[in-house]
């Protein structure tokens, strides 16, 4: 007789992205859609956000294969970070549609943060998972975050994260779409600003700005803004805004493994899906990356930490 591996549901409520995952018979099945920015603008407003997490969540969950499937916990992102004060009201959408779904169910729930589920979808995605139960250092890159931690296994939340370096004003999403938005790029500008700088064969010296592992990046932005004005071709530019992220990035995770010792180095989130960054950290530090889709906002990660913390084998 086969015995049927319980199941697990993960649901991600982002200022970006409306997403939901099912662990069913072992295998990730994701389903996900972007909340809709009007052209020209780099965001949206909170109450947006939640008003189009609602409108698009039963969209979200209806793609996912439920029939058949034997869910034995649902796990939410209720908050950016792991950390007290943390807080946005675009989890709450997530939050009161995983809690509804877990009472029905009469199953578990359990909470974590975004970024612990960015961390985690690397690391199931990379294959991985064993990481979770020693300390390694995390990088995550995003619109609305660009830090690195430090994680460490802990019983109660599967991992906990302590933030060791930062970006001290803008984001490299950020600045990412603030170049693209320069450039005439759609929002998230991140896949099209990818695309123009690999037309670009231009390498630039680029010296961060760093005081100790924190970087500043909005000289990025105004140096680009400045390059445009000089008439720099725009492939050119986004050449630069990239390599600029790199020379920070690499810069803030030379200083950590010297200060932490040489731990695994993973890199999660939107802007690490970017096959520039990508290609070059990896070779330079073997740092753990995930597939693009595992990169961007996704409840994956979320899902799989339901189902460690469940005790459910993946």
């Amino acid at each position: 007789m086969t015995v049927k591996m319980p199941d697990t549901l993960g649901i991600d409520t982002s200022n970006y992205t409306t997403s939901a995952a099912l662990v069913k018979s072992g295998k990730m099945n994701q389903s996900k859609r972007l909340l809709p920015v009007k052209q020209g603008e780099l965001g949206l407003r909170q109450s947006d956000a939640v008003f189009h997490h609602v409108r698009q969540l039963p969209q979200v969950l209806a793609a996912l294969p439920f029939e058949g499937a034997c869910i034995a916990a649902v796990g939410v992102s209720s908050r950016p970070r792991a950390e007290e004060g943390s807080y946005m009201p675009c989890f709450l959408a997530g939050v009161s549609a995983a809690t509804a779904a877990a009472l029905s169910l009469g199953v578990p729930l359990y909470q974590f943060s975004h970024q612990q589920g960015h961390i985690a979808a690397v690391l199931y995605s990379a294959g991985k998972l064993e990481l979770l139960n020693r300390r390694f250092l995390a990088f995550h890159v995003s619109g609305g975050t660009t830090e690195a931690v430090l994680a460490e296994p802990d019983p109660k939340a599967v991992f906990r994260t302590q933030i060791v370096a930062r970006s001290l004003d803008l984001k490299a999403g950020q600045a990412v779409d603030r170049v693209g938005a320069m450039l005439g790029l759609p929002f998230p500008a991140g896949p099209e600003l990818e695309k123009l700088a690999l037309k670009a064969d231009a390498r630039f010296s680029i010296r961060p700005s760093l005081k100790e592992a924190d970087c500043s990046l909005s000289g990025i932005q105004n140096r680009c803004e400045a390059l445009r004005k000089q008439g720099m071709p725009p492939e050119e530019i986004a050449a630069f805004c990239l390599q600029s992220l790199l020379a920070a990035l690499d810069g803030m995770a030379g200083i950590l493994l010297h200060q932490y010792g040489s731990l695994p180095l993973v890199f999660s989130g939107g802007v690490m899906s970017n096959s520039i960054l990508r290609a070059a950290l990896k070779e330079k530090y073997g740092a753990v990356f995930a597939p693009p889709e595992y990169s961007s906002d996704n409840a994956a990660g979320i899902a799989v930490l339901a189902a460690r913390k469940g005790g459910i084998a993946l």
